[in-house]
């Protein structure tokens, strides 16, 4: 069966959207999650919503509790990951309002519980594709139907945070390949990859970084109010992806981790 979690912020707990709304407070064998789950249904699919740096945005990048919300959202049946991510963009052609459906990332943090297997048992998962190439398909062809501004794929740089980049480290990261750049998805993605999870993000570019010239660096400030400019779009793709979501027999999302630990 079905059953889809959200991982987001602002915007994806309004309860016009979710049906039949509750709250679940839980607890995983990786501590607490963020948040409590809430869940309910769109259009009839069960829906799980989770907020990553907390209902109130208390959690700082690196204190967000990766192994127990990838874990909580495992244990409560759910088969999909759509997560949202406010971003910077590193490229003139990626547009502040534009939705990324990233399919690579370059993996800058240095602080964080990237695995669920730290002892007893390793894990070496496949990350050549990190991202369910099928979900991304979908978000893809869904936006792109809604009329909306988006790009395909990229290559997302996730920082440590919470500090912003410098323009030296701006400028790197566009050398390397970097497309867009947040603070959230690595390790989110890789757990959610050892959890047989099918998952893709939808990359929501706020601002340029600090890299262009003539464009005023980001701030915080910058971030909220582009991201709610873009809260009742990336809702609608939501609504619209969900019905259309199936498990796929040809996917690495589930299929990798039964190779993947060491006895």
């Amino acid at each position: 069966m079905i059953k889809i979690g959200i991982i987001g912020g602002s915007g994806l707990e309004d309860p016009k959207i979710l049906k039949e709304q509750r709250n679940i407070e839980v607890e995983t064998a990786f501590g607490n999650p963020s948040s409590a789950l809430m869940v309910g249904k769109i259009k009839g699919i069960e829906i799980v919503i989770l907020s990553r740096h907390g209902k109130k945005h208390t959690l700082m990048p690196t204190n967000v509790p990766f192994q127990a919300n990838i874990q909580a959202l495992k244990d409560a049946g759910c088969t999909h990951i759509l997560a949202t991510t406010a971003c910077g963009s590193l490229r003139e052609e990626i547009k502040p309002g534009e939705f990324v459906f990233i399919d690579q990332f370059i993996d800058r943090t240095t602080k964080r519980r990237s695995t669920f297997y730290e002892k007893d048992k390793v894990c070496h998962i496949p990350m050549a594709e990190p991202f369910c190439p099928n979900l991304r398909k979908l978000l893809y062809e869904q936006a792109k139907k809604l009329g909306y501004s988006c790009h395909e794929k990229g290559t997302v740089v996730t920082i440590e945070g919470p500090r912003f980049s410098t323009r030296a480290e701006s400028f790197m990261f566009r050398q390397w390949g970097g497309d867009v750049i947040n603070m959230s998805t690595v390790p989110e993605v890789v757990l959610a990859r050892e959890a047989g999870l099918h998952y893709a993000a939808i990359a929501m570019p706020t601002d340029y970084d600090c890299w262009k010239t003539g464009e005023k660096p980001v701030d915080a400030q910058m971030v909220m109010e582009t991201f709610k400019k873009n809260v009742e779009k990336v809702q609608t793709l939501i609504i619209e992806v969900i019905p259309k979501i199936k498990e796929y027999d040809d996917c690495p999302c589930t299929k990798d981790i039964k190779t993947s630990v060491l006895l």
